[in-house]
């Protein structure tokens, strides 16, 4: 056997092939070609003595031998990136940490931090790239990114991959934005009406979802088959400020955190059996905590 014995990139290429189910795919997202892909996995296969990779039709699949080893190899990329990051965690936090997440989390978690660093730890520095929840993941999946902040709904719970780390950072509610004129009915009640016949009121009215991220829209179909009628989804925005103002403009309904600065004339009706909770997190690679940058990151977060 080779002294390279499963180098720790060929293992990267079978657990992304593992991830993303084809060559292509493993080859777009790690900046190769599909023939490097194609022989570093060969060449694995060579290393261990079995197939790790069998023909499905006009792509491949992993075979079982393949499987077992792409589960392992998540650990050990894991092991080894705590290990390389590690080292020195005693030393003076010091790097570029690359965060990527919604807009809320970056101004509402991120951007105190930012502040705060600035002063006292001036040889740690931030990038900041806003990304909706899959595209941060993604990000973080290939090693773009360092940190990723996303959210996801209690009605329409996240998946996220194994060899992932996760912090739970913050909860917020969220109600249904409408114009005040048509919010009469539910604004006179003592409680909250049942999310389902909150939406039944507003079924005839086009529907804004967001952009880029489908739990938004999960949420509201779930919620209208609830009452029996599918929305119509006539608006698409991941800016709240706009939802706001297509509503304002007697344009549709949607979605608003219930903690939104009031605007005259909008009122976010509160929703009941089911309530709906956005959940903020703070996700990185397992084994990339203890990067002193980054590790320090993280425990601001942490409120420490």
């Amino acid at each position: 056997m080779d002294n390279d014995f499963m180098e720790t990139r060929r293992l990267q290429y079978l657990y992304e092939l593992s991830r993303m189910g084809s060559m292509r795919a493993v080859a777009d997202i790690l900046g190769a070609t599909t023939s490097t892909v194609s022989q570093q996995i060969a060449q694995l296969s060579r290393e261990v003595g079995v197939p790790l990779i069998e023909s499905k039709g006009r792509g491949v699949r992993l075979t079982p031998a393949g499987r077992r080893l792409a589960e392992h190899a998540r650990s050990i990329l894991a092991a080894v990136d705590s290990a390389r990051l590690s080292l020195n965690t005693e030393a003076e936090p010091v790097g570029t940490v690359r965060v990527a997440g919604f807009a809320t989390a970056i101004r509402r978690s991120l951007m105190p931090i930012i502040e705060d660093l600035a002063v006292h730890h001036p040889r740690v520095d931030i990038v900041v790239l806003e990304h909706e929840p899959a595209e941060a993941l993604n990000q973080l999946a290939v090693d773009g990114i360092d940190l990723a902040l996303t959210y996801d709904y209690n009605l329409s719970p996240e998946k996220v991959a194994p060899g992932v780390e996760t912090l739970s950072l913050w909860s917020t509610e969220w109600g249904l934005g409408v114009p005040s004129a048509l919010a009469a009915p539910f604004t006179s009640r003592p409680v909250a009406a049942d999310a389902a016949t909150v939406f039944a009121a507003f079924a005839q009215h086009d529907w804004i979802g967001n952009s880029r991220n489908i739990a938004d829209e999960k949420v509201l179909r779930l919620i209208s088959s609830m009452s029996g009628f599918e929305p119509t989804m006539r608006h698409q925005s991941d800016s709240l400020d706009l939802v706001e103002d297509l509503i304002l403009a007697n344009l549709g309904v949607g979605l608003l955190p219930r903690d939104r600065p009031p605007r005259q004339g909008l009122t976010i009706l509160p929703l009941a059996n089911p309530n709906l909770e956005l959940h903020a997190y703070a996700r990185t690679r397992q084994g990339r905590s203890t990067w002193p940058a980054l590790a320090l990151v993280l425990q601001r977060l942490r409120g420490e």
